[in-house]
């Protein structure tokens, strides 16, 4: 089967039904094995992160038998399952619990992710806030929505353009390397205010729906920013590379900086790395 915007609404069911079965009944109820270290005791994963991975992974496959199917979890087994993804002619990538440090602390700032790649380019991205029980959704050139639980759809926007003073923005320096780590967290003092929710998922629909202007990610990993990038931008924003380049599914560095407009972003790009 082939994608088209008609099944939108049955992939944005899809995540709320990994929600329900694996997500919310595991929230502030993780025993002592289910949560385990990845990287570093900042980067978690939970058994609500595998089990809804792997009922997503599953639904998908009996849709979309030969679509390519790439998920945070699973990767994180087996790099080499992002190989391709730049190609493929259909791909779903799944993050199951983005935002798990804040989930496995029993903090409600977490969110499910999918984006849908065809043929190298994002064409659609949903992020779910199962505390919430609504959707961000974002179509390409159909523009971003958030769909209410009671059914409404409400059309989002990005922030208006305004000076780097009177910003509110996020830097995810951790994943920097000096200078350009001090650097960042200097220059980000010029901004009006900060936001850190270590959850891309609900720090895109602040930004997706007008509520903050920019955030700087170092760190590029698909399942943490396509589904995002591509809501931002049908709300009307402006994403590209550090060095200014288009972001893509095949991107795994460069960093990413996503701002209100491109003169947001040429100003951002100029105040927040100057020496």
């Amino acid at each position: 089967m082939t994608f088209d915007d008609r099944a939108i609404d049955w992939l944005a069911d899809l995540l709320a039904d990994a929600a329900r079965a694996e997500i919310m009944p595991r929230f502030r109820r993780l025993g002592e094995g289910d949560v385990r270290q990845k990287t570093s005791a900042a980067d978690l994963v939970t058994e609500a992160d595998v089990n809804a991975e792997r009922l997503i992974a599953a639904r998908l496959r009996e849709r979309y038998p030969s679509a390519m199917i790439v998920g945070e979890e699973a990767c994180s087994d087996n790099p080499a399952l992002l190989k391709g993804l730049g190609d493929a002619e259909l791909a779903f990538v799944i993050d199951p619990v983005d935002g798990t440090f804040n989930f496995a602390s029993g903090v409600p700032l977490f969110g499910v992710m999918l984006g849908v790649v065809v043929k190298g380019e994002t064409v659609a991205g949903i992020i779910h806030d199962p505390v919430g029980k609504d959707w961000l959704i974002g179509a390409k050139g159909a523009g971003s929505h958030i769909r209410h639980a009671h059914g409404a759809l409400e059309k989002v926007k990005v922030a208006e353009p305004v000076p780097i003073s009177q910003m509110t923005g996020a830097v995810s320096w951790q994943y920097l390397k000096e200078p350009e780590r001090s650097r960042l967290a200097r220059n980000q003092t010029k901004a009006l205010s900060q936001f850190g929710y270590r959850c891309a998922a609900h720090e895109y629909r602040l930004l997706a729906s007008g509520h903050a202007h920019f955030v700087v990610y170092n760190k590029l990993m698909p399942w943490d920013h396509l589904a995002g990038v591509l809501i931002h931008q049908e709300a009307g924003g402006h994403a590209a590379r550090i060095d200014g380049d288009p972001y893509l599914p095949s991107h795994v560095d460069g960093g990413l900086l996503v701002a209100p407009d491109k003169q947001s972003w040429d100003q951002l790009r100029r105040e927040l790395w100057a020496e």
